[in-house]
């Protein structure tokens, strides 16, 4: 597939829908083109969005939201025939609807992304087992806005991929501009609910370095996200399958 690909999938009903394919890899080559998207809430799709993913191949989706949230937005392909539909919650406390009000102007994504990956291995162990047993078909993963649990197992699928940690940063930052609109709803809700303006600035912010430090805690404390997985529970043979349906063959990329 070429690169003339669109990384950013616009719809009308979501924001943040990107593949992530199309960043080199360190061994070279790059990762596979519309194999794997993540995006945000999927429950304002309308059926023309329904139907651009399903025609670019959409045949999984692992919704990370948590109980909550699910019962309050449905995700729209919950009960659709034609996709898997796996709901594995991820860490509720990254949940943006609910984190508003109980936090401050020190509220640390860093470190809420640290504390995630060190409290839940189990979960994110089954998220890339899920996504290493998917059939054929593109893979799409998922939580509110598409920013931070969506953020963090992104970057666990890049990095066993052996992408570049700048790249990853960069796929991390890109939520800034592709879902503004998006942003700047949950901003305002925010401000209705009570919350200061800077804690809600830092709570929607995609910033460099919140990525980069939880890259460098993922590779200083754990050895990288295979390792990480490894110990988590998944097989070599998962992470395998995970590594083959992220890589392009070099027939994709000539």
């Amino acid at each position: 597939m070429s690169g003339t690909v669109e990384r950013h999938i616009r719809l009308e009903g979501a924001f943040n829908v990107r593949d992530l394919g199309g960043y080199a890899l360190a061994g070279g080559g790059t990762t596979r083109w519309r194999s794997v998207l993540r995006a945000d809430g999927l429950q304002g799709l309308t059926e023309a969005d329904m139907g651009t993913l399903l025609d670019v191949g959409l045949a999984t989706v692992v919704d990370l939201r948590s109980d909550l949230e699910l019962q309050r937005h449905p995700s729209a392909f919950a009960v659709h025939r034609a996709v898997d539909y796996r709901h594995i919650p991820l860490f509720d406390s990254l949940a943006p609807v609910d984190t508003l009000l109980s936090s401050s102007p020190t509220y640390s994504l860093a470190e809420r992304y640290v504390s995630a990956v060190e409290v839940c291995g189990p979960a994110l162990a089954r998220i890339a087992t899920t996504i290493a047993e998917a059939d054929g078909g593109v893979v799409l993963f998922n939580c509110t806005a598409g920013k931070d649990r969506t953020g963090i197992v992104a970057a666990m699928l890049l990095g066993l991929a052996g992408v570049a940690d700048d790249d990853i940063v960069q796929d991390y930052a890109l939520t800034a501009s592709t879902a503004a609109p998006l942003m700047d709803s949950l901003r305002e809700a925010a401000r209705k609910r009570g919350l200061s303006e800077a804690a809600a600035a830092i709570l929607l912010s995609s910033e460099a370095p919140t990525m980069r430090a939880f890259l460098g805690h993922v590779s200083d404390r754990h050895g990288g996200f295979s390792s990480y997985l490894s110990r988590a529970g998944v097989s070599d043979r998962h992470l395998d399958l995970l590594v083959d349906r992220l890589v392009a063959r070099a027939v994709e990329t000539a």
